[in-house]
């Protein structure tokens, strides 16, 4: 071999070796993952495609996670069985959607009158939260990522006006989670109903009324065709937390660089959810006002009663169940402290800033 044919080998030699040791050590890995929520809600959905893509990005194509929208592999709530038994590898979902289980899934995707969306962040990466949510998650065979958030949602659709605590005596309520028990409490008749059925169960009548996220995604379930009353806020959802979790031995079977990868995209997920609702929600609302919407507010008495109720449900599920208990006293602490803190700069300016931008001239 000549001098010159002999540094060209030399040259390409390192990449000719590189690249098949490199695409050796990247493992071929298939999940399935499964949405608690329909393809018509883009953000919901969206969300966990999202996820999907940017974990395939971040693996050069070697981990891919199959999507599915609701009831397509499982029933829309029966995502946490399916982790369990191992016929799902993963699934996009609201933990609060399982109390029925055990109410300490509670608190990791909202809590009435508690945290909202920045505050729930904080309690998560730096208040213990993620501590508590990975204990109890373990119990159910899960591991978990918080996954996206609403922001604060809606009070819901009312076939009728609610002006007074005896207008919710007997109505038949679409409302998930502790705040279907607050509810109970106020006279009313909660029902938890998978987001694909709320719409013919309202129209049918099966509920007088539905709570579900906000305007972009209540627009697109049609509810102002058979609801007119629009209510704010959604007290017992200042903040909603989605969570991707994963079948505990599928999670521990992937290699530490795909692990990272499954971190990176919830993390950015948590962010780019929020900033989707935030964008798409006001121009709908207007919107929905348009096509006959009534937008009505919380009266105070109202919201007086539902706090009370909620300080006697709390009380009641703490000593009921010790890892409620444990979640809730550091949820509580941190909620205090924030609460506290928010008054002093955040409020205040919003509370001026807000009004002055219509009346100040």
């Amino acid at each position: 071999m000549n001098r010159r044919a002999l540094m060209g080998a030399a040259a390409t030699a390192p990449v000719a070796l590189a690249t098949p040791a490199l695409a050796q050590s990247l493992p071929e890995v298939r999940w399935r993952c499964q949405s608690a929520f329909p393809r018509v809600f883009d953000i919901l959905y969206g969300t966990l495609e999202r996820i999907s893509a940017r974990v395939a990005q971040l693996t050069d194509g070697k981990f891919r996670i199959q999507t599915f929208p609701a009831g397509e592999v499982v029933g829309a709530l029966q995502i946490v069985d399916a982790l369990q038994q191992g016929s799902l590898e993963c699934g996009h979902t609201a933990s609060y959607y399982y109390i029925g289980k055990d109410t300490a899934f509670a608190p990791f995707t909202a809590y009435p009158f508690g945290l909202n969306t920045r505050q729930l962040t904080s309690w998560f990466r730096l208040g213990g939260g993620n501590d508590l949510a990975n204990e109890h998650f373990a119990d159910y065979n899960i591991v978990a990522r918080t996954a996206g958030d609403t922001g604060a949602q809606m009070g819901g659709w009312f076939r009728n006006e609610i002006t007074s605590l005896e207008q919710l005596r007997g109505l038949k309520f679409r409302i998930p989670g502790i705040p279907g028990q607050l509810f109970t409490r106020l006279g009313a008749v909660p029902t938890l109903i998978a987001p694909a059925d709320i719409y013919p169960s309202l129209e049918r009548g099966v509920i007088d009324a539905v709570e579900f996220v906000g305007p972009h995604d209540d627009e697109r379930a049609n509810y102002v065709r058979v609801a007119r009353f629009y209510y704010a806020p959604g007290f017992w959802e200042p903040g909603a937390r989605l969570h991707f979790m994963m079948n505990q031995r599928a999670w521990a079977a992937l290699p530490d660089s795909y692990k990272a990868a499954i971190d990176v995209a919830c993390a950015e997920a948590d962010t780019e959810m929020v900033a989707r609702y935030d964008a798409a929600n006001p121009p709908a609302l207007r919107r929905l006002i348009a096509a006959g919407a009534q937008l009505r507010f919380w009266p105070r008495p109202i919201m007086e009663a539902a706090w009370r109720a909620n300080e006697e449900v709390t009380a009641d599920l703490m000593q009921q169940n010790p890892k409620l208990r444990k979640i809730m006293e550091s949820y509580l602490r941190f909620r205090t402290e924030q609460f506290q803190w928010f008054r002093v700069a955040e409020n205040s300016f919003d509370n001026f800033a807000f009004s002055a931008a219509q009346t100040v001239r």
